[in-house]
Parts: structure tokens; C-alpha cells; sequence
């Protein structure tokens, strides 16, 4: 199975991720985790220049969306296709779903063009379930006690944005994006996670076993 966990800066992705991992591992699950952009030499690469660049090396949106897009590529060529080919789960620190948010809600790029690149890049490689860690900009702000990325020095018109674009993309039907409330204590979030992802997992179980 293929999970991916997204949502604004200080929604504690990180810290649930990293948990839900060691949940996967500790129940006998052979678990491959990569972030994106990165993972890969280019991608990793083209994570610097997106999110660490100075004001010497301006990026438009559609160059944006472009280099993330091409990092993506890269990552599923390399490492999500063979893991999940070779029956592993995948968990990825963001996907496609953060250039609808970043580059199409929030960047005004049209966000079905965003969506058609965006299915160019992944090859049919999509995540099976979506943790979406929803957290309002104030709650997020309180847990941000680091320096600010590129991204996140965009002021808070575009942040909220970014939070109407996740929650509108989740709305979509037949969507395979879960919110979750993070604004919760993080043992009450990863309960929740889990609790979504045993349900998927015993799902996938049983239909292995059918004749």
C-alpha cells in the first residue's frame, strides 16, 4: 500500500509520520518512507533550489510546480514503483496532492492543468489513502520554532490558501484524502491515523485472500 501524509507547515507532519512508521514496522510491515521532493540524487537537488534558494534565483509558479513535478517523477521511478512492485508499503512525506495546494489553490496555476502534469509525473502511481493534518494558521504558527523555507515565508493570505485548497481537494468525491484534526494532542492524532489505516490494511488482507 502507498500512504502519504500532507497538510500546512506546524501541522506536525514529521512527528506523525515518524510514529505511524514505527506502528507499520512494530505490526511486521516492511516500510520504505521518502519525502518530496527528495530521495533521489535530482531530487534532492531540486529540493534545494525550490525551497532554499535566495532572491538571486527567482522561480515563477509554473516553474515551481514544474520542478516538483519533475522530482516526483524521479522518486517514483526509483524508489515508490520497486518498493510497492516488491510488495513493501510506502509512506511519502507529501505528493501530488501539495502541488494542487501549493502551486494550483494557493499559486493561482489552474489547478486541473496542475492535475494533468501532475498525472504525467506519477505514471498511474498513486497514494491508496491520504492523512491530511488539518491545523488552523494561528495553532500551526505555535509550533513552528524554526527558521521559515521559501514556502512558508509567503505570508498568511497564501497560507490560507493552501489550508481552502486541502480541505477542497478532500471534498472531492470519491477522494481518498483522510482529515485529520491535528490540532488535537499528538497521541489522540496518531490514534486516529492508525485507526484509518488498520481498516484500509485489513481490507487489502482480506481481498488477498479471496480464490
Amino acid at each position: 500500500m502507498f500512504f502519504s501524509f500532507d497538510g500546512i507547515d506546524g501541522a506536525g507532519k514529521s512527528t506523525q509520520m515518524s510514529a505511524f512508521c514505527e506502528w507499520l514496522r512494530s505490526g511486521g510491515h516492511d516500510v520504505v518512507t521518502c519525502r518530496d521532493p527528495g530521495c533521489t540524487p535530482l531530487g534532492e537537488r531540486i529540493r534545494e533550489i525550490l525551497l532554499h534558494s535566495d532572491d538571486r534565483t527567482p522561480i515563477g509558479h509554473r516553474s515551481e510546480m514544474l520542478l516538483y513535478m519533475a522530482a516526483r517523477a524521479q522518486l517514483v521511478d526509483d524508489i515508490i514503483q520497486p518498493a510497492l512492485a516488491a510488495g513493501k508499503i510506502v509512506v511519502s512525506d507529501r505528493y501530488l496532492l501539495a502541488n494542487l495546494a501549493y502551486q494550483g489553490y494557493a499559486g493561482g496555476l489552474d489547478v486541473e492543468a496542475v492535475r494533468e502534469v501532475g498525472a504525467v509525473a506519477i505514471d498511474g502511481v498513486a497514494p491508496d489513502c491520504v492523512f491530511l493534518l488539518d491545523i488552523s494558521l494561528e495553532a500551526a504558527d505555535q509550533r513552528l520554532d524554526r527558521s521559515l523555507d521559501r514556502m512558508e515565508q509567503r505570508g498568511d493570505d497564501y497560507r490560507r490558501r493552501l489550508r481552502e485548497g486541502f480541505l477542497t481537494e478532500a471534498a472531492r468525491p470519491n477522494s481518498h484524502i483522510h482529515v485529520v484534526d491535528a490540532a488535537r494532542a499528538a497521541e489522540e492524532v496518531q490514534a486516529d491515523i492508525q485507526h484509518l489505516a488498520a481498516g484500509l490494511l485489513s481490507t487489502v488482507k482480506e481481498s488477498r485472500r479471496e480464490p
